[in-house]
């Protein structure tokens, strides 16, 4: 019948289908917590790579920094406020995480264990309580909250698409809060941590982390871009003067030439409007040639001598004036000795600089100079070794014409060699390279855009492959560590080498040399 109870017959065959059912949804669980598992395991992987790229894009902006400090000083310390806060966030994240990744055990295989991580009592004890949040938990999302506003602080008007960027990864939703499935509102914490199993909250812990990463890398290339950016702009150009000689006789041919800052030949001026000393220059006095232009006045009388105007530029269609103030001096026959670097315009500590010191008019066997490290070579060949701990050093030059004694001085810089740039293969920064070429290739360091003619050797360096402990060689190549060469052996494809504390010494150099940038090599 129809109405009949159940046999027991079919009440054992309900409950075996009850049990079936129940069994199901337990393996499905499983598997969707060993998925968090290696999801998160990936998460990991990618946060560790993304640090070599972060270093290697902000050593970037260190080195703009050296090059240029009036135009990349502010980008600089901007990019250190975000490296700060975000170590200071990624560090605060992986101690949750530590925390929750205790419940599983204290061996690494108990922590891979994923299917046991199904519990949510711990967090939720610390996050949670029945009206709201616990101090622990207040905390966490004031933490999320604060990285948010401070890196939005750091962007000008500018740079609106990363803020969105930023405030769309970091959202807690309207007033911390978010709508469930049921259109009801709930706190955005308890929404993405309440009731979740542990290694669930491990995971978008790791994705919190992922995050900040990818932001940091996001700011600092923005950082470096816009500046770059900036830097071609016309209006960010500025004039030199050019000239033969630091000084004039009196009614010679004044034969310098107005030049843009980066000398580019391809960059020629529509207009030129100038004047000395308040008089316009005839066009007949102007030649414009390989971006330069060149002037032929008369020097005048003794004195100093006043160049102003604009160099009108055509740029995007429309004229860009560029604003001309450059002087000279006329100086009486002879006055000030002409003293000038030979490489450069400062003198640099531990190595011999060579000088050119004459004085106009006065032959050479009639002129001494005197300083200290300073000595003569032949002629008006010099050379200067300046003491340690000077930060500047005085000229002293004496002439004789004539019967009669003329003296001049000059004071010079006196600076360290630059930070020089790790290289393997010749080649700086951020490469790509195969096993083999890495295993074989030669490190040094490279002191680029310095004129001096440095002989150095690499003596050791630190190498460290993801996923495998860093190793210190002696020597300059990977090979010359068989840990080494086994880690290089060991690496995957696309995985991010950094090779830093590179140790070299510089022949006749008798100062500390500056530590060299790091090398970043992806693996080919």
């Amino acid at each position: 019948m129809a109405g009949a109870a159940n046999s027991p017959r079919q009440r054992m065959i309900n409950l075996m289908y009850l049990v079936f059912i129940a069994m199901m949804a337990l393996n499905m669980g499983k598997e969707v917590l060993s998925a968090f598992g290696l999801m998160n395991e990936k998460l990991q992987a990618a946060n560790e790579r993304y640090v070599s790229t972060n270093e290697a894009v902000f050593a970037e902006l260190e080195k703009k920094e050296q090059e240029k400090p009036e135009e990349y000083a502010e980008a600089l310390k901007k990019a250190r406020q975000v490296r700060d806060m975000s170590n200071e966030y990624y560090s605060y994240l992986s101690t949750l995480k530590e925390e929750v990744m205790k419940q599983a055990g204290s061996t690494e295989a108990e922590r891979k264990d994923y299917q046991i991580m199904d519990k949510s009592d711990m967090l939720d004890e610390k996050f949670f309580k029945t009206d709201g949040l616990k101090p622990a938990g207040q905390e966490f999302l004031d933490k999320i909250k604060n990285y948010r506003n401070q890196l939005v602080s750091l962007l000008d008007a500018k740079d609106e698409a990363l803020k969105s960027v930023i405030e769309e990864r970091f959202s807690t939703g309207v007033n911390d809060k978010v709508k469930d499935r049921e259109g009801n509102s709930v706190g955005w914490v308890q929404y993405n941590y309440e009731g979740f199993p542990y290694i669930a909250a491990v995971t978008k812990f790791s994705q919190l982390q992922s995050d900040i990463r990818q932001t940091e890398q996001d700011f600092y290339k923005a950082m470096l871009g816009e500046k770059m950016k900036e830097e071609l702009s016309m209006k960010h150009y500025t004039t030199l003067l050019e000239q033969s000689r630091g000084a004039y006789y009196p009614n010679q041919e004044f034969d310098g030439a107005i030049v843009l800052g980066r000398k580019d030949n391809s960059t020629k001026p529509k207009k030129v409007q100038l004047t000395i000393d308040g008089r316009p220059i005839p066009e007949s006095q102007v030649e414009v040639v390989e971006g330069k232009v060149k002037l032929k006045v008369n020097t005048g009388n003794v004195g100093d001598h006043k160049i102003e105007g604009k160099l009108i530029y055509e740029q995007n269609g429309e004229e860009t004036p560029v604003d001309v103030s450059q002087s000279f001096t006329t100086i009486p026959r002879p006055n000030e000795a002409v003293i000038s670097a030979d490489k450069m315009n400062v003198v640099y500590r531990g190595v011999v600089n060579p000088m050119t010191i004459s004085m106009p008019g006065v032959p050479d066997n009639q002129v001494n100079a005197s300083a200290p490290g300073l000595s003569r070579k032949s002629g008006p060949n010099y050379i200067m070794k300046p003491n340690a701990g000077s930060a500047e050093v005085t000229i002293v030059v004496t002439g004789t014409f004539d019967g009669q004694k003329f003296s001049s001085s000059k004071k010079f810089r006196v600076k360290d060699i630059p930070k020089p740039e790790g290289a393997i293969l010749r080649t700086t920064g951020a490469v790509k390279l195969a096993k083999a070429n890495i295993l074989a290739g030669e490190l040094s360091v490279a002191f680029n855009d310095f004129d001096f003619d440095l002989t150095t050797k690499v003596n050791s360096f630190r190498i460290l492959v993801p996923g495998q402990p860093s190793v210190v060689v002696q020597g300059s190549r990977v090979s010359a560590s068989g840990a080494a060469a086994a880690a290089v052996n060991r690496a995957k494809k696309g995985d991010i080498i950094q090779i830093s504390e590179i140790r070299y010494s510089v022949s006749g150099y008798s100062g500390t040399p500056k530590p060299a940038t790091p090398i970043s090599i992806e693996v080919l």
